[in-house]
């Protein structure tokens, strides 16, 4: 979307002319020297194709059209030979840095709410030689602790430099890791620890003090609590059936000669590498088994289009995603094989502005300046919308040319082309909000807005790709390529993975469609998970081994093969809505517990995947709405008492107290409403005759009002 130019028509054609005279006396040498022409060759050669010939696929990428790639390395087939490798490839390169704390305090704000600040020095960095040196001892003294290959253990944690480094060791001693969100309810923290009978915990001085400690008692198996902060040393109140130790004191333990020395069992590529619980926002959290070989094999994207990106001993990437998430989980992996720098931040302190950092010190990002970083969408659109705050505040003149400069820059973008002079002039500033040297976006974890995606693509000076994939697939699925600045797709299959379109029939989708070939996504490959733990019946409905022998996952998501083998997703099959920050949403859950409120006589949730918030169109009772209208003082006909904003604000009050006593997330409770004077009848086409909602007319009935609650961009 261009930007409005306010500015003299004549003005405006004098500073194109001039914008024209300069792209001609420069554009030859530019185009010849930048190697511009290759990435316009490349951004339009085919990518992928069905190797079956049929437009259901299965489509591969184009260098993995006889078989789908299985190995980085020789002899390197799982986790622990990856990182060993890489250890013995880049000894003594940075591998995970920590910024050093210098001081915190409390800082009243005008609300009289009090936030924490802190001020952060610089990096302290770990060699790749010593992040190993630290794994095995730290997995050399679990075993110890009497932690057994085979035997489950978790991890619960923020991401830092101590989760990785404790992930390693697992996957060295064979101990199959379970990850679990930190924002998990303590109901769903139970249940996946019980689940997996683990009898050792990894987790953080805050976490065991705010989260953990009110459920121990209901984890009967749990022995052994390590924290991964240095102080403190003694924790009252807590069962005396379970020890307590610190990361630094395993370490030591796991360093004495008779336990490094000890041998230890290696993992075979078959076995368990991670037991990855989902958010959970759905009901209880499903475990995802993934073995080594089916995790090492998201790795291998940097053998197909990432293999680019990387540029080891210069790049640098930021972790600050979730590491129990595969996304992040997978990027710091990659990161990793590559001999990258890691340097770790959080949402709170990620840039200047970011809410923990004190006013006049820096962020992450602006300390660290990374030239590689993962992002959800969510981020990328608080980063837009403060760009754009900032640009409605500047002088006439500022403005203008900031729209001159981005409606140019997303015209040459749109050919292929690069604009240095942009870039250095106009939009140097915003790209040191993310450090000033990224050189490569990857949105993953929901949906990017096209309009986003674009703006990120102007203003950070830096081509945003998007991927594809899911905890059941290792995260690997498919990833645009860095010199592809389309946008709404998530790229071609990965070299390790295979897509097939099934027809769905009661959504209308079929192999068959013109001008693309649509269906839901059907994800194969040595990536794809061994399935849920302890939960065989899902895993037959979800997962199927075909004739060849080859796993295959059933996505639930509706996509579409573009001509040049690139996949769009364009529907979800089941009422699950994953949002922008990644957190899903069961439509039917929502309305379940909203039809309970007597104000309501039905109620159709929905929610955009790229945005952050769920809205509703609801029938209202007649007899209850009117009472409200007369304690209101509201006089009207029925659709005028409908239609009216006030009467929606105070049915949205009464709707989201009903959301809280029916105990449903934050982000689940619907934010905005629209009230319907027409009631749906299987005479308007809205609902089936079993009186069942028909999302996708009820969607197109309700359009115009769908753009005015998100507002549009």
């Amino acid at each position: 979307m261009k930007m409005k130019e306010d500015i003299n028509p004549v003005l405006l054609q004098v500073f194109r002319s001039v914008v024209w005279v300069y792209s001609v006396i420069t554009f030859l040498p530019w185009y010849f020297f930048s190697g511009t022409g290759s990435n316009l060759e490349r951004a339009r050669r085919i990518k992928a194709y069905s190797v079956s010939g049929h437009p259901a696929g299965p489509y591969r990428a184009i260098n993995s059209q006889e078989k789908l790639v299985a190995l980085m390395e020789p002899g390197v087939n799982t986790l622990d030979k990856m990182f060993e490798y890489a250890a013995r490839r880049f000894p003594m390169r940075d591998c995970l840095g920590t910024r050093e704390v210098l001081s915190e305090e409390d800082e009243l704000q005008p609300n009289g709410k009090v936030f924490k600040k802190v001020i952060l020095g610089n990096y302290n960095w770990l060699s790749y030689e010593e992040a190993y040196l630290a794994a095995k001892c730290f997995g050399s003294g679990l075993a110890a602790l009497n932690q057994r290959p085979h035997c489950n253990i978790a991890i619960f944690c923020e991401t830092r430099a101590e989760w990785l480094v404790a992930a390693q060791a697992c996957f060295m001693y064979n101990f199959p890791l379970v990850t679990l969100y930190a924002t998990l309810g303590l109901k769903a923290i139970a249940h996946g620890l019980n689940e997996t009978e683990v009898t050792h915990i990894i987790t953080s001085k805050d976490l065991l003090q705010s989260r953990l400690k009110a459920i121990l008692c209901d984890v009967p198996r749990l022995q052994y609590i390590i924290v991964v902060d240095q102080k403190p040393t003694s924790w009252p109140n807590i069962p005396k059936s379970i020890k307590v130790y610190n990361m630094d004191a395993v370490k030591e333990m796991g360093s004495k000669p008779e336990n490094i020395t000890a041998d230890r069992r290696h993992p075979q590529p078959s076995d368990i590498a991670v037991i990855m619980y989902t958010s959970g926002s759905t009901g209880i959290p499903k475990g995802v088994m993934i073995s080594h070989m089916c995790s090492f094999h998201f790795v291998l994207i940097s053998q197909s289009s990432i293999t680019t990106v990387f540029i080891p001993n210069t790049d640098t990437y930021i972790g600050y995603l979730p590491l129990a998430h595969v996304l992040e989980l997978s990027a710091e992996l990659v990161s990793i094989s590559h001999g990258c720098r890691i340097g770790y931040s959080s949402p709170h302190t990620l840039a200047d502005q970011s809410t923990k950092i004190k006013k006049g010190s820096k962020g992450d990002a602006s300390v660290l300046k990374p030239t590689l970083m993962a992002s959800v969408p969510e981020i990328m659109d608080r980063i837009y919308k403060n760009v754009m705050t900032k640009v409605e505040e500047m002088s006439k003149f500022q403005k203008t040319l900031f729209a001159l400069a981005y409606n140019y820059k997303m015209e040459q973008i749109s050919k292929g082309y690069s604009t240095p002079l942009c870039d250095s002039l106009v939009f140097k500033r915003v790209r040191s909000l993310l450090g000033g040297n990224t050189r490569v976006l990857l949105s993953g974890g929901a949906p990017l807005s096209a309009a986003t995606q674009r703006f990120m693509n102007v203003c950070m000076c830096c081509p945003v790709g998007q991927g594809y994939g899911l905890t059941e697939t290792c995260g690997a699925g498919t990833i645009s390529e860095v010199w592809d600045y389309n946008t709404g797709r998530v790229g071609a299959p990965l070299v390790c993975s295979e897509i097939t379109l099934k027809d769905w029939e009661e959504g209308g989708y079929y192999s068959t469609d013109k001008p693309n070939p649509r269906g839901e996504i059907l994800i194969g490959g040595p990536n794809v998970a061994m399935g849920y733990y302890k939960y065989e019946g899902k895993n037959q409905g979800d997962f199927f081994v075909d004739a060849n022998g080859q796993r295959w996952f059933c996505t639930g998501d509706i996509g579409e093969f573009h001509p040049d083998g690139c996949l769009k997703i364009i529907d979800r099959k089941k009422d699950l809505v994953k949002l922008q920050a990644g957190e899903y949403v069961s439509l039917g859950k929502v309305e379940a517990v909203l039809k309970n409120c007597p104000l309501i006589d039905n109620i159709c949730a929905y929610a955009n995947s790229d945005q952050s918030y769920v809205i509703s169109f609801v029938v209202p009772n007649h007899k209850q709405l009117m009472a409200v209208a007369e304690q209101m003082g509201i006089k009207g006909t029925w659709e005028e008492i409908c239609n009216n904003p006030q009467m929606e604000k105070q049915v949205l009050c009464i709707i989201t107290e009903a959301a809280i006593s029916g105990k449903l997330e934050r982000f689940e409770i619907p934010k905005k409403i629209r009230l319907s004077a027409e009631p749906w009848t299987p005479e308007t086409g809205l609902v089936t005759d079993a009186f069942k909602l028909k999302r996708k007319e009820l969607k197109t009935h309700y359009q115009e009002d769908i753009e005015r609650m998100y507002g549009g961009k």
